[in-house]
């Protein structure tokens, strides 16, 4: 872990123009899909937004075309009398990507809803797991 005098954690990061680092990812969850980076955190974050999402988890699933592409696993709020479609939950990564704040290689995910999303041992959710479960 220590190389070069740096402790070298597998975490993503942002360093601004004030010395502060912003964590964004790790470097093994991270998507690459036709040459742009994707953070599954970010992803993760903007589906959390939707008022129908209970909880979500964003792998790399391979793509002859793309090399990878983000794959939602969703997991909606127990008792909803209308439910959300992909198409509805896909359409708030269009806001976010027509406003710039996100690159526009997201529109290249997909969404699967699920009905619970594999933890590990200490309730962490299970990326490594996840990404041999839905391989392809």
């Amino acid at each position: 872990m220590w190389q070069g005098g740096y402790l070298h954690t597998g975490d993503v990061a942002l360093r601004d123009e004030r010395g502060y680092v912003k964590i964004t990812d790790r470097t093994k969850d991270v998507i690459k899909s036709g040459g742009e980076w994707i953070s599954s955190l970010e992803l993760e974050d903007i589906f959390s937004h939707h008022a129908a999402v209970a909880e979500v988890a964003v792998i790399a699933q391979a793509d002859e075309k793309w090399g990878e592409r983000p794959l939602a696993l969703v997991v909606l709020m127990d008792g909803l009398e209308d439910l959300p479609s992909k198409k509805d939950l896909l359409a708030l990564l269009h806001e976010y990507t027509d406003t710039g704040v996100i690159s526009k290689q997201v529109i290249l995910t997909r969404v699967k809803f699920v009905n619970a999303i594999d933890k590990t041992s200490v309730g962490k959710i299970n990326k490594k797991y996840l990404r041999e479960k839905y391989l392809s």
